[in-house]
């Protein structure tokens, strides 16, 4: 069964999940495109020159490591529209500005220079009409306990030994920005609702929803 068609999603959709570590935006988006028959486009971690240096010292490489995220994912997106859309996107261009450059500049592990090149740079490339933003994004919540035991579960290094309190503050952070966030409609998915890994029968509510928020901004552009 071709569910894209079922549920009459466009075939040019671009679809971004977004959410903290170790929520399960990987897994969900594997499910999703493979339920809709679209591409995926991941997040560049292994490849990634400064993570690991970035876990060891925020202060030294907390602007490197955003400088580098914005790049890569500027370019994803310009790729992904070029494609004509059809992808299922893991992780969002807006985090990176929204929630972790602005808690290294307010936590003092980014200088204020620092972050007011960043944000020009991230201003100049995304806030214009000429970027094109994805046509939804799911964002996927729980709470800290739940996900504290996933980052456990995935078995990381250097998530593993980064302080407890370093996650709190981002839970925190990501719920304060899906609040205010307003680039493009929003569908929120609690991750105690579904189980991405059980196939068809968890991902078909899941695109129930997409389909009715993809036609009510559908109607909206008519």
């Amino acid at each position: 069964m071709n569910l894209r068609k079922k549920y009459n999603i466009p075939s040019n959709s671009v679809i971004t999940i977004a959410g903290t570590v170790g929520v399960g935006k990987s897994t969900l988006t594997n499910a999703l495109a493979d339920a809709l028959q679209f591409r995926t486009s991941f997040e560049k971690v292994d490849t990634n020159p400064y993570l690991d240096k970035f876990y060891h010292d925020f202060s030294r490489w907390s602007f490197h490591l955003q400088v580098y995220f914005l790049a890569e994912r500027f370019k994803e997106q310009k790729k992904i529209f070029e494609y004509g859309g059809g992808f299922i996107q893991d992780r969002s261009i807006y985090e990176d500005t929204g929630i972790f450059a602005r808690m290294h500049y307010e936590k003092g592990t980014m200088s204020e220079t620092d972050y007011e090149t960043y944000t020009s740079l991230f201003d100049a490339m995304v806030m214009t009409p000429y970027f094109p933003h994805p046509d939804l994004l799911i964002y996927l919540e729980g709470s800290l306990d739940d996900i504290l035991a996933r980052i456990d579960k995935r078995g990381r290094t250097m998530e593993k030994e980064t302080p407890v309190e370093y996650w709190q503050e981002m839970h925190g952070r990501y719920e304060k920005w899906i609040d205010s966030f307003s680039s493009c409609p929003v569908l929120r998915l609690n991750i105690n609702d579904y189980d991405a890994t059980e196939g068809t029968s968890a991902i078909e509510p899941i695109l129930e929803k997409v389909a009715v928020i993809l036609e009510q901004k559908n109607l909206a552009k008519r």
